[in-house]
């Protein structure tokens, strides 16, 4: 679960999505949705994939809490 190396990217299936921001499969197509989330790329009409480096990406500023708020130690 280590950010991509030397700027590769993988495709992410929506299980290792889910494990890896800890959310569920509606909540994260909601925030899709609401542009709040990286969208998918189709492959295919029955395949979704996510970038993991955007994943990553998005997990950075969201890591102090959902709703930016800090965590206290």
């Amino acid at each position: 679960m280590n950010a991509p190396r030397n700027g590769s990217d993988r495709l992410l299936r929506i299980d290792e999505v889910k494990l890896r921001v800890g959310l569920g499969k509606t909540m994260i197509y909601r925030l899709v949705g609401q542009a709040r989330f990286p969208p998918p790329y189709k492959l295919s009409p029955f395949a979704s994939r996510w970038s993991e480096r955007e994943i990553v990406e998005w997990i950075a500023p969201v890591k102090d809490g959902f709703e930016g708020k800090k965590r206290r130690w």
